[in-house]
């Protein structure tokens, strides 16, 4: 693999509080050769802030495929190239993916300059098991590609993390309502800016909090992972009586193995005291 002496940047930027802009992140985009960006105007806003000048390109997803190769004669020929999108961090839901895809085919060097993220943050503040996660991104648009999305979640353990457009915020969640049930949920609106706010409670709790209003801003959804389905009564009944047999109460048994497996603790205790 033949060695180039440009370098690929990916530089996090505020998703909303200019002060949470690293001094790291402030300082490779004051010594790039170019920037590429999501919205050079948002981004020209930002460079203006910092007192920087700088060569700007757009980088958004119209333009991705016919920008990389262009970019990537950029760097072939040395130059230092910072990619940001208009919040956070770029090529994670923004544009990004088919340029550092290109460059590591190349062996051109790639540098993360980690910087904000919607995702970790309404996690973080949502109040739900953060252990495991996943990220899903906006969901579909169309009412009939959202529902069968959220059906295919619907069995996800893990926590689950997207973003939703405020117009659509109240459909969606009704549509998780039916399609998934009153899980528990965090809905994180403006982070880091003056008027940031997380709903946290039942979706149906939730829904009735926002009305029929259109909250204002970005919007991340934070959603409670699926239950984890009961083990066979069967199963469940061997593993209690196993405790039972070093020493354990029958009610006892059947508590403990309800706890750590799911299931119901009385039909194990019937199953365990029924005769024969």
């Amino acid at each position: 693999m033949r060695s180039v002496s440009g370098r690929l940047f990916l530089v996090g930027t505020p998703i909303g509080n200019l002060g949470d802009l690293t001094e790291r992140a402030r300082e490779t985009l004051a010594d790039a050769d170019l920037v590429a960006a999501e919205d050079t105007r948002r981004t020209g806003k930002l460079l203006v802030h910092l007192g920087i000048e700088a060569r700007m390109v757009s980088l958004f997803e119209g333009n991705e495929r016919e920008r990389t190769e262009r970019l990537l004669e950029d760097l072939r020929g040395g130059a230092r190239v910072a990619l940001v999108s208009d919040a956070g961090m770029p090529s994670v839901s923004d544009p990004g993916f088919r340029l550092v895809r290109a460059c590591a085919a190349e062996g051109i060097d790639v540098t993360v300059v980690p910087g904000p993220s919607a995702v970790t943050a309404a996690l973080a503040v949502s109040g739900l098991p953060t252990d495991r996660w996943v990220f899903e991104g906006f969901l579909p648009r169309r009412a009939g590609e959202r529902r069968a999305r959220l059906r295919e979640l619907a069995a996800e353990p893990r926590t689950v993390v997207l973003f939703e457009s405020p117009r659509r915020l109240v459909a969606t969640l009704r549509e998780v309502l039916e399609e998934l049930g009153d899980r528990e949920v965090a809905v994180a609106r403006e982070l880091t800016k003056l008027h940031e706010g997380v709903l946290r409670g039942r979706v149906s709790e939730v829904l009735d909090a926002l009305g029929d209003t259109e909250p204002k801003g970005e919007v991340v959804v934070v959603l409670e992972g699926a239950e984890p389905a009961a083990a066979p009564l069967e199963e469940l009944v061997a593993e209690a009586r196993a405790l039972v047999d070093e020493g354990m109460r029958k009610r006892d048994a059947a508590t403990v193995v309800a706890g750590r497996r799911g299931g119901s603790a009385n039909a194990i205790y019937e199953a365990l005291v029924k005769p024969g």
